[in-house]
This record gives structure tokens, sequence and C-alpha cells, in this order.
């Protein structure tokens, strides 16, 4: 017997209806995604932080008077 357990309760999988079925596949593709999608963005993220900081060097020292513009 296969179980599924959605708030803390277990359902047999071979019990439960084929909407049931249907909803908990998109619930668990939909999970999957989200999960890919973080990891993409924790990607990017860690991206950006370079190139800023790449930014950062390549940029010519700044007088002090033309930051008080």
């Amino acid at each position: 017997m296969t179980t599924v357990t959605i708030d803390d309760k277990e359902y047999d999988l071979d019990k439960l209806s084929d909407e049931a079925k249907n909803q908990l596949v998109s619930l668990q593709f939909v999970d999957q995604e989200l999960q890919r999608l973080n990891a993409q963005a924790a990607v990017l993220q860690t991206a950006r932080l370079a190139y800023a900081n790449a930014l950062k060097e390549a940029l010519p020292p700044v007088q002090n008077e033309l930051l008080t513009h």
C-alpha cells in the first residue's frame, strides 16, 4: 500500500479518486518547479553579486567633489 501524507493525514494512494490523483500530480509538478526556480534564483543572485563586485573594481576612482553633486 502506497500512502501520501497531506496535512498530517495519510491517504492510500490507490483509494484516491482520479480527480484527487490528478490534483496531486499537479501539486507535485508545481513543487518541483518552485524548487527548480528557487535554485535558479540563487544562482542568479550569486552571479549578480559577482558582476556588481567586478563593476566596482572596474570603475575609476571618484574624486570627492564629484560625490557631492
